[in-house]
């Protein structure tokens, strides 16, 4: 079984929306899909999904151990996918002890399916990362905004740290060095994990073995969503960038999804959109990400992924990118000549995204004069 923890530096990017109908384009590939709502304390997976009722949740394994976690496996409607439910009406949920996070790993594992999409909550929270780490190929979805791509850039840092933890134990000489780092806030702003790896080397080398060895199994994918243009798709080069140089941290590209106001009416209907216009768009980057990651687990078979393959994700990402944008663009010229779109409909369009475009403009003006306070603070980012 693959397990894909779909995980985001923040909220707002559609992770669960990308989670939701990948698990469907997946089961619709005719492979047994698992998906799994584990953004505890904040679940709404279902009512993406369109189910009215749902049986159990994973606040029923967490009040009883003993439970069998088949009895919150939740049928779909949809062939070769099942749904287990989260649970956001337990306090406390979100920070779960690490026994119940052991519990939960080991029962969800324990099931029976090709692929076992986990939706997680946004943000660094220590369950996430956790769950995020159950997989050695998770997907970090963003978006082109700079907050968006840098909250991932974060969440990458602090998996690599969680990665390091694990790796170095509680005692000994990693354990010591480790301990000095998180004394030295100014160190874990500006952190480069090839000087650590190096340091860890020199101090207890064992620890430093191990540490390469998890880094280098370690490779998450990258979804970039809510794309408004193809220059949009060259955004995530920064991030990718920033990855390899202070993380020691190879991306893999996945894919790129553009924006959809029809996202909107699919949810109203209460319907996936892979479901409700499997001709969009959106849906079709769906189905080419699905189809990726099919290709990638044949090709690859868990082994580490060369240099070459990475490289070629990307350069297909911004050409994927182009050709959306075109047929994009088509669609909307073809509702106009059919009437189906009016002049009056596009100007409202327009309009709307004008004004997205000045909130954007004050979101990194704001940003931008962060950067520059840090800087004169003597920090950096």
């Amino acid at each position: 079984m693959y397990i894909v923890p779909v995980a985001s530096g923040k909220g707002g990017v559609g992770k669960s929306l990308v989670s939701a109908n990948l698990a469907i384009a997946l089961a619709q590939a005719g492979k047994r899909v698992i998906l799994a709502d584990l953004d505890l304390g904040g679940s709404n997976l279902h009512l993406i999904l369109g189910m009215n009722s749902i049986n159990g949740s994973i606040g029923t394994l967490l009040n009883n151990s003993r439970e069998k976690i088949t009895s919150i496996l939740n049928d779909t409607g949809i062939p070769n996918l099942q749904f287990i439910p989260g649970d956001s009406e337990i306090p406390g949920l979100a920070n779960l002890t690490a026994s119940q996070k052991r519990m939960l790993v080991r029962k969800l594992t324990s099931l029976e399916a090709d692929y076992l999409i986990m939706d997680l909550g946004a943000g660094t929270g220590q369950t996430t990362l956790d769950f995020f780490l159950t997989s050695s190929h998770g997907i970090i979805c963003t978006t082109p905004t700079p907050t968006a791509t840098v909250s991932a850039y974060l969440f990458l840092k602090n998996a690599v740290f969680r990665v390091l933890q694990g790796t170095v134990g509680k005692t000994g000489a990693g354990a010591d060095y480790l301990k000095e780092l998180f004394q030295d806030k100014s160190t874990l702003r500006q952190v480069y994990f090839p000087d650590i790896a190096r340091e860890l080397d020199i101090r207890d080398p064992e620890a430093g073995q191990k540490f390469r060895h998890a880094m280098r199994r370690f490779s998450p994918r990258l979804i970039m969503n809510m794309l408004e243009n193809p220059k949009d798709a060259e955004k995530i080069n920064r991030l990718r960038r920033s990855a390899q140089q202070y993380l020691d941290l190879d991306l893999l590209h996945l894919g790129v999804i553009f924006r959809d106001d029809l996202q909107d009416t699919a949810l109203s209907a209460r319907l996936p959109i892979i479901r409700y216009k499997p001709s969009s768009i959106l849906s079709q980057a769906i189905y080419r990400i699905a189809d990726k990651m099919i290709q990638l687990e044949a090709d690859t078979d868990g082994s580490v992924l060369d240099l070459e393959t990475i490289n070629d994700s990307f350069e297909a990402a911004e050409t994927e990118a182009e050709s959306d944008f075109e047929n994009r663009m088509n669609y909307i010229e073809e509702l106009l000549n059919t009437g189906a779109l009016s002049t009056g409909d596009l100007v409202e369009t327009i309009k709307s995204q004008h004004h997205e475009l000045v909130q954007l403009k004050k979101q990194v003006n704001l940003y931008r004069s962060k950067v520059v306070r840090a800087i004169n603070q003597g920090f950096t980012v």
